[in-house]
C-alpha cells in the first residue's frame, strides 16, 4: 500500500515530517516481543537502512515478522510490503546481512538522522541498538566494508517499488 502527502481538513498540506518522525519513533522504541522476536533464532530482530538525500531522509525499515516499509520525510512512503513474499525475500536477506556485519556496529542511542550523501544502517538488537554510518558514494561503489548490506537494503527498496506500482 502507498501512501503520500496528506492534507487536514482545516489547514495545508502536512510536509509529513511528522508523520515521518512518529514511525520511526515507534520503530526504534518497539518492544520486539510484541513481533515475536526469538532472541535464540537471532541477535537481530529488526533493521533500518536511513539515507540522507539533500533536505531529506528515506528510511527502509525491516523487521523479523516479515514487516517491510520504507518512510521518507517528506510524508511519502510504502508500507505493508511484509504481506508480499517477494519483499519478505528482501528483508530476510538485509536482516541477514546486517547480522553478518554487526562487527562493524556501535552502540547507539541518539538516533540522529544522516546528513546528505550518508547511510546510517541501524541494527535493532536483543542486546540494544547498534548503528553504523558510511558515504553513500563509498557504499554504491563497493569499496566499503558495508557495501553488502547497502545492496540487501536497495533489494528491499526494489521489491516495494514493485509491489507499489505493478506493471
Amino acid at each position: 500500500m502507498r501512501f503520500g502527502k496528506r492534507r487536514d481538513d482545516d489547514g495545508p498540506a502536512d510536509d509529513g515530517r511528522d508523520a515521518f518522525l512518529g514511525l520511526r519513533a515507534q520503530v526504534l522504541g518497539l518492544d520486539p516481543s510484541l513481533i515475536g522476536a526469538d532472541p535464540a533464532a537471532s541477535v537481530v530482530w529488526g533493521a533500518l537502512m536511513e539515507m540522507g538525500i539533500e533536505t531529506a531522509v528515506a528510511t527502509i525499515v525491516a523487521l523479523a515478522d516479515g514487516s517491510t516499509s520504507l518512510y521518507t520525510s517528506t510524508g511519502g512512503g510504502v508500507i505493508g510490503g511484509g504481506e508480499h513474499a517477494s519483499v519478505v525475500a528482501e528483508n530476510r536477506g538485509f536482516l541477514a546481512a546486517i547480522e553478518r556485519n554487526l562487527e562493524r556496529f556501535v552502540p547507539d542511542d541518539a538516533d540522529e538522522l544522516p546528513t546528505d550523501g550518508t547511510v546510517t544502517f541501524r541494527a535493532l538488537t536483543h542486546r540494544g541498538k547498534l548503528s553504523a554510518t558510511a558515504a553513500e558514494a563509498e557504499l554504491g561503489a563497493g569499496t566499503h566494508p558495508l557495501s553488502e548490506v547497502f545492496f540487501a537494503g536497495h533489494r528491499v527498496i526494489t521489491a516495494l517499488r514493485l509491489i507499489a506500482s505493478p506493471p
